[in-house]
């Protein structure tokens, strides 16, 4: 007998933070207008250019920087869906993108995992990435799937296998930061095509979105913008994320990192507006800090204030934000930094507003895949939604009869109505596991037995065996031409 996939369970508030104030995102967003007009970003795509040069784009051909005045610009963004749809293989995981609500997966280009049989890191293979969408598939703490880990055993045709390894083991929506270059992209479309019915199906059921990322500073990968362009022509989502350095890949200050690296969003952006208005984009700002003494990327500095920043830049522009969260520095799960680096994180992108965001469970800054992190930041999540939902306040809440009835140095324990609410109002944790002497267990063995626990009792619903079939086509066809 196989368990049923959880029901998902996105952060859902009524509160709001917003770190920066309306005049400072103002001031912002007038610096991004002034780069992307006097600048410039570079797009080393003929295709590119000449749709900019179609438009009223200044080109330069010799360096291929894109100038774009601020009336195209505005005019192009105007286009830009605030909120927007994602489908899934089942329609009842489907989800749209809302106010007050916010969606999270795990984290995606993980290049080592922890072996299940051995407890040794290795390369990561096409299985790990199967396996770790089937535990996706059951978690409601993650509204979609994309690629953990690479399918590192298929070289060139990684990112198509990373697909195929997800669409066989989870029904959800699917996500892919893996996927480079206009032949892969061109394939993965088909792939899509397949898994929706149909190309008008998949125009109403976007079974996948693609997140591309720019290079700081204000460069765009020519077959990530590409790939990127064709996703346009479909109407597929796109979110493009910018990861800029302060002092190396940007400026040393926040408020300038945040101007390069919105330029290198917005223009993407607005290419996308001019391919096919209306295509859905999300804005993805995740900047970091430089150790002044190694050089060492550091995602989690004492002073990280304005990590969640970037999701009012987003919001500023009208676009949806694909915010990132957890990614913990530490080597190992279940240590003092594993927490401490990302136990803020789902907290505040919920209050921000963070439409939805990556990612749970990869440790050594978003590289290293211990199976037991994805269950272990599924609780720190989970913590996070109880803490911004609303508080259920009624008659039978207050439970003023039975206040009365029990009165002064009374006990609650014998009352109906403590036995009815009592198990829902205490939700035990990993922390909270018993051992047979009734003492508290380790809880990274809890994690793991119950990791263990779902790859052994969760079945997800299968694909069906003509898809099955017609997605191995398309990678023969595929491994053809790209390898």
């Amino acid at each position: 007998m196989t368990t049923e996939r959880l029901p998902l369970k996105p952060i859902v508030t009524n509160y709001k933070v917003q770190f920066l104030s309306d005049e400072k995102l103002d001031q912002l967003q007038e610096a991004t207008l002034h780069v992307l007009e006097n600048t410039g970003v570079r797009f080393p795509s003929e295709k590119a250019l000449a749709i900019f040069e179609v438009h009223g784009a200044n080109i330069n051909r010799d360096t291929s920087i894109v100038k774009i005045p601020r009336d195209l610009v505005l005019k192009a963004m105007s286009s830009v869906p605030r909120y927007f749809y994602l489908g899934a293989r089942n329609p009842s995981a489907s989800f749209s993108l809302q106010e007050g609500h916010t969606y999270i997966t795990v984290d995606g280009c993980g290049v080592e995992t922890i072996d299940l049989v051995t407890g040794l890191p290795r390369p990561s293979n096409k299985a790990d990435v199967g396996r770790m969408a089937k535990i996706v598939d059951y978690l409601s703490s993650t509204a979609f799937c994309w690629p953990m880990v690479g399918s590192q055993d298929y070289g060139n045709m990684s990112s198509l296998h990373d697909l195929d390894a997800i669409w066989n083991n989870t029904v959800k929506h699917v996500k892919t930061e893996t996927l480079i270059g206009e032949t892969a992209t061109r394939y993965a479309i088909e792939m899509a095509t397949v898994i929706a019915g149909g190309k008008e199906k998949l125009k109403e059921n976007p079974v996948l979105s693609v997140l591309i990322c720019t290079i700081a500073p204000l460069l765009q990968d020519k077959d990530g913008i590409e790939g990127a362009m064709l996703l346009a022509e479909q109407g597929i989502p796109v979110s493009f994320m910018a990861m800029p350095s302060m002092g190396t890949t940007a400026p040393a200050t926040q408020a300038g990192a945040f101007v390069v690296a919105d330029a290198e969003i917005i223009s993407a952006t607005v290419l996308m507006q001019l391919i096919n208005p209306g295509t859905p984009v999300s804005h993805s700002l995740l900047q970091a800090w430089v150790d002044p003494r190694t050089g060492n990327y550091l995602p989690y500095p004492v002073d990280a204030r304005n990590r969640y920043a970037s999701i009012d830049i987003a919001h500023h522009w009208g676009m949806p934000a694909y915010g990132g969260a957890f990614g913990t520095e530490s080597a190992e799960p279940g240590t003092w930094q594993s927490a401490a680096d990302v136990a803020l994180d789902p907290l505040l992108i919920g209050l921000a507003g963070c439409e939805w965001a990556t990612g749970i469970g990869l440790n050594r800054t978003f590289t290293l895949l211990h199976p037991e992190g994805i269950i272990l930041d599924d609780e720190l999540y989970h913590k996070a939604r109880y803490a911004l939902a609303e508080e259920e306040v009624t008659s039978e809440t207050i439970a003023l009869d039975v206040i009365d009835k029990v009165g002064p140095g009374g006990h609650y324990l014998s009352q109906k109505h403590t036995r009815k609410y009592l198990r829902s109002t205490v939700e035990l944790g990993l922390c909270h596991a018993l051992d047979q002497t009734g003492k508290y267990r380790n809880p990274v063995e809890v994690a793991r037995e119950k990791f263990d626990w779902i790859l052994k009792n969760h079945e997800p619903t299968p694909l069906e065996d003509d898809k099955q079939a017609e997605l191995k086509k398309i990678l023969a066809t595929a491994a053809k031409e790209i390898e």
